[in-house]
């Protein structure tokens, strides 16, 4: 391990970071996100070129969101590497549940619970704050580029009770096992699915979406329901439960699949116009292609 140095020096930040009171934190986290706003040209003009073209906006209210953004991404940072000074017991400090019994309720049919969420706010607290108010969370453990990265998230999730599956299996099979086994399994349906997506519109524009969660609510029969983290204004955050979303099975696998992916999606949108300094911008959520874009 050649790289390991950088999970020491990570670990080494994050047991400096532990020793700060959270509002400290949070100011220093909006100065980090005030530099990457600075530095980062490429991520930040696809933003803006991204949010202006999905909603519409002018050149100066885009900057203010997507400098917000970048703001709360330099909180979110810090506080994936303040996880460790949580605690079950203090958890609601910084993180609220609205709407838990739609979570509750799914999770008593004993088939396990589908998370729809999206690349917004803090999602690494959102499946601890979950965990910590006592849902069985699992995470399934995905190849990273930087190992040593992947190394520390995935120590510190399950240091928050996040149950990890997959190791020596595919994705598929691991969301499969866990589900199974009456775990909360959350599943970011915002990112580009390449060809084995599904096209559908999303935020004026067709974009590839994947559709591995209108698979397992129809093959498992596994309650679907959608769940976010946003910031609060005073600090900490809300994790935001909103009504199980239903599978209506018409007995055409590919359209039943399809409709219920625009359904999701649309659930994504509503969230993104609601919060639009929390979504992740930058990310190449277009990259594929459509066959009848025009060239």
């Amino acid at each position: 391990m050649t790289n390991a140095w950088q999970y020491y020096l990570l670990k080494t930040i994050s047991r400096i970071i532990c020793l700060l009171p959270y509002p400290l934190l949070l100011a220093l986290g909006r100065l980090l996100g005030r530099l990457y706003y600075l530095l980062a040209t490429r991520q930040r003009e696809r933003a803006l070129a991204q949010i202006r073209e999905g909603l519409g906006f002018s050149r100066a209210d885009a900057e203010k969101i997507i400098r917000s953004l970048f703001v709360k991404l330099g909180q979110t940072f810090l506080e994936v590497m303040y996880l460790p000074a949580l605690s079950p017991e203090g958890v609601n400090r910084y993180i609220t549940i609205e709407n838990r019994h739609y979570l509750d309720e799914a999770l008593a049919k004993g088939k396990g619970v589908a998370v729809l969420s999206a690349h917004m706010g803090n999602w690494e607290w959102l499946g601890a704050g979950l965990s910590m108010y006592g849902f069985p969370v699992a995470s399934i453990v995905k190849s990273q580029p930087n190992d040593q990265h992947n190394r520390i998230i995935n120590e510190y999730r399950q240091l928050v009770g996040i149950e990890m599956f997959s190791r020596g299996t595919t994705e598929l099979v691991a969301a499969a096992k866990a589900l199974k086994n009456g775990r909360v399994l959350g599943f970011f349906s915002d990112q580009d699915a390449g060809k084995s997506g599904v096209f559908i519109e999303f935020l004026g524009k067709m974009a590839s979406t994947p559709v591995g969660l209108a698979v397992f609510a129809r093959r498992l029969a596994v309650p679907v329901v959608p769940a976010f983290i946003v910031r609060r204004a005073e600090g900490g955050h809300r994790i935001i439960v909103n009504p199980p979303l239903s599978f209506a099975a018409s007995g055409d696998d590919a359209a039943d699949d399809y409709n219920f992916t625009v359904q999701a999606t649309r659930i994504i949108e509503d969230m993104i116009r609601r919060y639009p300094d929390e979504w992740l911008w930058f990310q190449k959520r277009w990259n594929t292609k459509w066959a009848g874009e025009q060239a």
